[in-house]
């Protein structure tokens, strides 16, 4: 397995951007110190999928930071990510990993702990759990109670990190609870300053002891 750091998980959103801008944005998320960035891309055909891939994957080995793509273990493997991402309703993490090998970064989105535990024995390397509050993506999101985040990262032996709604004034009800970091979308796709909004989560997340 590769090496991998998810104090601040960064998952892009290209919705409403030119393939310029949503470029320029994800790279000044990675300027600011995205130390994970997942390429989420729901609408796209494969073709277009691949395509991005690959000009983010450019950028985020500039920085070295690993590419983890969404859904899609043929995207990630036919352009060479370092990672995938899947959901319940994605193919199988156990199945993903025979096609994938032991390199790759699996993650898996787990809302119950038997769903994380379930995922762990299946091979995930890291979990996100959520949303912890109300989301504007165009994904179904179910709200998971910080209750449940904290069994279920006393479950598990392999990061847990939260996601859905989190943004720098928020977070303090993270406070105390051992997850490995924060996914993040919306507070820094739609930022004024996408390197400023990274750099201040990133400093919040450490304020709170979340790395």
């Amino acid at each position: 397995m590769r090496n991998f750091d998810t104090t601040l998980y960064f998952i892009t959103d290209s919705t409403g951007f030119s393939e310029e801008e949503f470029l320029r944005r994800t790279e000044e998320a990675l300027k600011g110190g995205a130390s994970l960035l997942q390429l989420r891309e729901k609408d796209k055909t494969t073709r277009e999928y691949i395509s991005l891939a690959e000009k983010v994957h450019t950028l985020t080995k500039k920085y070295n930071v690993p590419l983890i793509i969404d859904d899609r273990v043929d995207v990630a493997l036919a352009m060479g990510a370092e990672g995938v991402h899947l959901g319940q309703s994605d193919m199988p993490i156990n199945t993903a990993r025979k096609i994938l090998g032991d390199d790759f970064i699996i993650g898996a989105t787990t809302k119950t702990v038997p769903q994380a535990l379930e995922a762990y024995q299946q091979g995930a390397d890291y979990l996100g759990v959520g949303a912890i509050y109300p989301t504007t993506t165009k994904v179904k999101t179910v709200i998971t109670s910080t209750e449940t985040l904290g069994n279920i990262c006393s479950a598990v032996p392999i990061p847990v990190n939260a996601i859905g709604g989190l943004n720098k004034d928020n977070i303090d009800i993270l406070k105390g609870i051992t997850i490995a970091g924060i996914c993040v979308v919306s507070a820094i796709m739609k930022a004024d300053d996408p390197k400023q909004a990274t750099a201040e989560l990133k400093a919040r997340a450490k304020e709170l002891e979340l790395c």
